[in-house]
């Protein structure tokens, strides 16, 4: 793999604890061990601590959120820097809005179904959003419009961490982006 890649964006999209910012996390790994040395991680949760402070999760607020995030990844991708963004972004119009903001834009739709992440739940948030104590959590009180043409598709429930991974950098690979 070639260390001086141009830049592109990885855009992890799925459902709260579907796996986004671990695979973010391990394709960088990946990267970085093949040479790859000019490379950002924006997770959705330190975007929303940092960047998006004071959004809230209405529609409108999540698409501003999202506006901010391929902001960023349009400024650092035309500075041929390899962004992986891992964020729910669940409304198609918003991705859609960053896909042609970004340009070299590669999206990954991180697959798991509801029912097994309501059983893994790490952080309690469905159980919570069914309680009724958090409002608007995609795919419980809020839509999560599932991506019609992805570049590439993660199944997190049936895959290990490592297939997922290794789907998402042969993907990459394939579109000749890596």
């Amino acid at each position: 793999m070639n260390a001086n890649v141009r830049g592109f964006t990885v855009w992890l999209t799925g459902l709260p604890g579907s796996g986004k910012t671990t695979l973010a996390h391990t394709v960088a790994e990946e990267l970085r061990k093949a040479g790859v040395t000019r490379m950002e991680i924006l997770d959705g949760d330190v975007i929303r601590t940092n960047l998006s402070k004071g959004l809230g999760f209405s529609k409108e607020d999540r698409d501003s959120n999202i506006q901010r995030i391929a902001f960023v990844c349009k400024l650092l991708t035309r500075n041929d820097v390899v962004v992986i963004a891992a964020a729910v972004s669940p409304y198609r119009e918003s991705r859609e809005h960053a896909r042609k903001e970004i340009g070299q834009f590669v999206e990954v739709f991180v697959h798991c179904p509801l029912e097994v992440l309501i059983q893994r739940d790490p952080k309690g948030l469905y159980k919570r959003a069914m309680e009724g104590s958090i409002q608007n959590l995609s795919g419980i009180s809020d839509p999560y419009e599932e991506p019609v043409s992805p570049e590439i598709v993660v199944e997190t429930a049936q895959e290990t961490i490592a297939q997922s991974t290794g789907r998402i950098l042969a993907g990459l690979k394939q579109m000749g982006f890596i």
